[in-house]
């Protein structure tokens, strides 16, 4: 007979970033459904689950009620990174670990959390160096007004700086605020070479389709000349955006290139998925003490850095063509560096960096 844990799932299902919740939270569900049919495996899980509604405030009470409520010792779950670190104190007090599913800016570690996602050096840098090689050294940075924002943002000016190029704009929207008039306005006034796009949910929603307007009526913003660039955006928000995705490029560790109605397949759902699987493979080994002690010991087994608790993954850059993502350039095994120290582990290009001059 199989033992059977308590695992907790802390995804907001509904608000503004439902669309990125959602996939999440089906990958974990599913990848539940599959260990406890497994029979080979001595596990199970019972999910016990928590929607915060993309309520900051409601993350840490509900994270805590998880661990307090039922035997818990992990908890899959937050989207955001003020969710993320609005949990980590109440795993702190229990010793219990977060599966942290969502690309992330980098510049953090916690033994609490195991970061399964794109950190720095596998989504920003892979990015921008892309992107300066095929469109030029100029860039626009638009963010949702909180950490993702603001440390993408200053990643990619740094970095784009640093290399000789030019931010001619940097501007901030609160989580939820649609009004982007004035920051298409600004786009369209300074011209740059591509604009990076690290909105979240209904802000990026607004912004995608007013950019996708600007292109139509002005040539400069096609997608083939100044294209939009995220480090966030999956296939789950495809449908929504429909036609206005059309160009978009963005970078991530797996994409599916098939067009699907729904949006399924994309990274989230996988990363949560696999998460879910991983862990099941460790309790089966019989894990003693706190996880982090086990992924010091062995956590290469999984893929997972000891040092730091970030995964190895690969690295591919696509655009939407057609309804679904079309993969451009691709790296494997991309060992994780959050804290940009480690040059060896950035994504390298062959071709030499493109010079443009302006007139």
């Amino acid at each position: 007979m199989s033992k059977i844990f308590d695992l907790g799932i802390l995804y907001s299902r509904s608000g503004t970033y439902q669309l990125l919740s959602e996939p999440l939270f089906v990958g974990a569900m599913s990848a539940i459904e599959y260990v406890n049919a497994d029979k080979a495996l001595p596990v199970s899980f019972n999910p016990i689950i928590r929607d915060p509604a993309g309520d900051l405030t409601k993350y840490a009470p509900m994270c805590a009620d998880i661990i307090l409520s039922s035997h818990a010792k992990h908890v899959v779950g937050c989207v955001t990174s003020s969710s993320r670190k609005e949990v980590i104190p109440e795993l702190d007090r229990s010793q219990a670990t977060l599966w942290y599913n969502v690309p992330y800016e980098g510049f953090e570690t916690s033994a609490r959390v195991v970061y399964s996602h794109a950190a720095t050096n596998q989504n920003i840098l892979p990015l921008l160096g892309w992107a300066m090689r095929h469109f030029g050294m100029s860039a626009y940075l638009v963010g949702s007004n909180y950490i993702w924002g603001w440390e993408t943002c200053r990643v990619m000016r740094t970095r784009l700086e640093a290399s000789g190029g030019a931010v001619f704009g940097e501007r901030y929207l609160p989580l939820g605020d649609t009004s982007v008039d004035s920051l298409i306005a600004e786009i369209e006034q300074n011209r740059p070479s591509f604009v990076l796009n690290s909105l979240v949910g209904a802000s990026s929603y607004a912004f995608i389709r007013a950019y996708a307007e600007l292109g139509r009526r002005d040539p400069h913003f096609a997608p083939d000349n100044c294209p939009l660039l995220s480090c966030n955006l999956t296939e789950a928000e495809l449908p929504i955006l429909a036609e206005a995705a059309e160009g978009l490029i963005s970078v991530g560790p797996s994409f599916c290139t098939a067009r699907t109605e729904d949006g399924r397949g994309s990274s989230l759902e996988r990363t949560a998925y696999k998460s879910v699987l991983t862990l099941a493979m460790a309790l089966a080994q019989g894990v003693e003490g706190p996880f982090d002690s086990y992924l010091a010991a062995h956590g290469t087994r999984h893929g997972i850095d000891p040092v730091t608790q970030h995964k190895t993954l690969d690295v591919h850059i696509a655009q939407v063509r057609n309804g679904a993502f079309e993969i451009l350039h691709s790296w494997s095994d991309i060992a994780p560096d959050p804290y940009l120290t480690r040059p060896s582990r950035h994504p390298q290009f062959d071709s030499p960096t493109l010079s443009v001059v302006q007139a």
